[in-house]
């Protein structure tokens, strides 16, 4: 760079000229700019939360599984109230909260205690589609589906306040066409379930797939009465 000239407007030009070249920027900002930059980015470690919940899984088992269907089953009644209601309508915190308790006092107790008793009597196969595994999936879906099917809408209705007659009626209109949707559902999600999944893992794959599932009850268990009436 040549500056014609000499003096204090000389001076002032090359300032500025250095100035636009070398990107000046004040001293007092530079410290916290580089303090920016070299601050960790802090990111969600998706690895030990799952080495963390394992752990949990092989500490206390029943707990994790417990709480793990708690949290999935109240987020499924939420979804389920929000397919149904009205766009101003809020949601029912009474009913979230059934199914809260469901999950947690009953989905995953029963399923935890029920594996253990299955596998228990009948040991797992290496060969996912073993006649045994096969047998498995029978007992599981035509023996004890039917069951657990009906202990839920009793222990849902038992919650909601409802009469020995109001639950009897609820089974009598709603237990078939739940057991229908169940098989189209839970066959195919049980066989992969009794046939690639490992034991410790059953429980959370079936809260998994069970927050799918709880939805499609949720909706059934609040139906109104009139649509009740008209299915019948």
């Amino acid at each position: 760079l040549s500056v014609v000239g000499s003096g204090p407007m000389a001076h002032v030009l090359l300032l500025k000229a250095s100035i636009c070249t070398a990107g000046y920027m004040p001293a007092t900002s530079q410290p916290a700019l580089v303090a920016r930059a070299s601050a960790p980015v802090r990111m969600f470690d998706v690895g030990g939360a799952w080495d963390s919940y394992s752990a949990a899984l092989d500490t206390q088992p029943l707990l994790t599984k417990s709480l793990t269907a708690c949290v999935l089953l109240s987020g499924a009644d939420c979804t389920a109230q929000a397919i149904e209601r009205e766009a101003d309508a809020g949601i029912d915190l009474a009913r979230v909260l059934r199914f809260a308790v469901f999950g947690l006092v009953l989905q995953a107790p029963w399923n935890h205690f029920y594996y253990l008793l299955l596998d228990g009597a009948i040991p797992p196969t290496p060969d996912p589609v073993s006649p045994t595994n096969l047998a498995k999936v029978g007992i599981d879906q035509f023996v004890q589906a039917p069951v657990f099917t009906a202990i839920i809408f009793i222990f849902l209705g038992a919650l909601e306040g409802q009469d020995k007659q109001a639950i009897e009626r609820k089974l009598s209109v709603d237990w078939w066409p739940t057991m229908k949707a169940n098989w189209r559902l839970w066959i195919p999600a049980t066989a992969v379930n009794i046939g690639l999944v490992p034991p410790p893992l059953r429980v959370l794959y079936i809260n998994v797939v069970f927050f799918f599932w709880a939805i499609y009850l949720s909706l059934q268990a609040n139906r109104a009465p009139t649509e009740k009436t008209s299915n019948e």
